[in-house]
C-alpha cells in the first residue's frame, strides 16, 4: 500500500530532506508546498493520507492552515502532523487545539520523523 503525504514547509533544505526520507521507505508518494496557501489549494486538488504542516511561513502561518484543512470536507480528518521549531508549551497547544494529530520540534531525528509518519498512518 502506498500513501500520499503533503509535506509543507518553506524551507526547500527541509522539504528535500523530508520527501527523500519518506521516499525511501517506497511506500509513500510525497507532494510539497513551501506555503500554507499552496498547502491549501493541494489538499483542495488531492486526497492525501496524511499532512505534514510548518508554523512559521509567509502569508499564512501552519496554525491558520490547520484550522482551515480542519473546516474542509475533505480534510477534515486527514492526520496532521505540525513540525516546527516553534516548541513551547503553547506552541503546542495552540496547534493542537487548531486540529493538529501530533506536534513535533524541530530540529527532530530523522529516524523518529519516520516512525511517527507510519505510526500516525498505521502503516508498518
Amino acid at each position: 500500500m502506498s500513501y500520499k503525504v503533503l509535506l509543507t514547509d518553506d524551507d526547500e533544505m527541509v522539504l528535500i530532506s523530508l520527501e527523500e526520507l519518506l521516499l525511501a521507505e517506497n511506500i509513500f508518494d510525497v507532494a510539497t508546498a513551501s506555503n500554507g496557501k499552496d498547502a491549501i489549494a493541494k489538499a483542495r486538488a488531492e486526497t492525501f493520507d496524511l499532512i505534514v504542516l510548518d508554523i512559521v511561513m509567509p502569508g499564512m502561518n501552519g496554525f491558520e492552515v490547520c484550522k482551515t484543512l480542519r473546516g474542509e470536507k475533505n480534510t477534515k480528518e486527514t492526520p496532521i502532523i505540525m513540525l516546527t521549531a516553534k516548541s513551547t508549551q503553547a506552541d503546542e497547544k495552540t496547534g493542537l487545539d487548531a486540529g493538529a494529530n501530533k506536534f513535533l520540534p524541530k530540529p527532530t531525528d530523522p529516524v523518529t520523523f519516520v516512525e511517527i509518519v507510519k505510526e500516525t498512518l498505521g502503516a508498518k
